[in-house]
């Protein structure tokens, strides 16, 4: 636990690498469309929870494995974003399965420690290109929701983008009070 809470207040915070294709905005919405790199990710699924129970619960567990909780018992700094990936109902609304997860900071890329916590896997996932929307705030599921359904009226219908799932992106540790960054991504067809 301690080598969690050093590793997120006292760290430095590695970014999840990106290029900017393109800026707009539409209906008082800004947002970029840009290509992420890929690499190993280490995910947690959470199912049968309300979204914000399940992300809470996940990244928790992300922080413990990056903190030290693996094989290696090594702290291994943080990367931002924590991105939770989010699956919308027909309505809209979210259903009750999140999955968590975090970048493997770059050093550790080649051979990421193992996790002791068996619920946590190392993903491989290749690179992807996104449309991403920005909003400051603690963000929670409405939030998230709020500002999917923007991006979606923004883009308009000639943007092609999967709709069986989108990301819900934290770059701040919970103790940063102002000038939070949250995203929400939209995963280019």
């Amino acid at each position: 636990m301690l080598g969690m809470i050093k590793n997120s207040l006292l760290s430095t915070v590695e970014a999840w690498p990106y290029q900017v294709l393109s800026k707009g905005e539409k209906e008082q919405l800004s947002y970029e469309e840009r290509v992420c790199e890929g690499g190993r990710f280490a995910v947690v699924e959470v199912v049968g929870k309300p979204f914000d129970e399940a992300s809470k619960e996940g990244v928790l567990k992300l922080l413990k494995y990056v903190g030290g909780t693996n094989d290696k018992g090594v702290g291994m700094g943080m990367t931002a974003p924590v991105s939770m990936t989010a699956f919308p109902a027909e309505d809209g609304s979210l259903q009750q399965k999140v999955k968590v997860s975090l970048r493997i900071p770059s050093q550790f890329q080649a051979n990421p420690p193992c996790p002791s916590d068996e619920s946590i896997k190392i993903e491989e996932r290749q690179g992807m290109t996104i449309y991403s929307t920005q909003f400051g705030g603690y963000a929670k599921e409405t939030d998230y929701v709020n500002y999917a359904a923007k991006l979606k009226s923004a883009l308009g219908s000639e943007a092609a983008y999967r709709k069986d799932f989108y990301f819900c992106n934290g770059y701040d540790p919970p103790m940063k009070p102002h000038g939070r960054r949250n995203e929400v991504w939209f995963v280019k067809e």
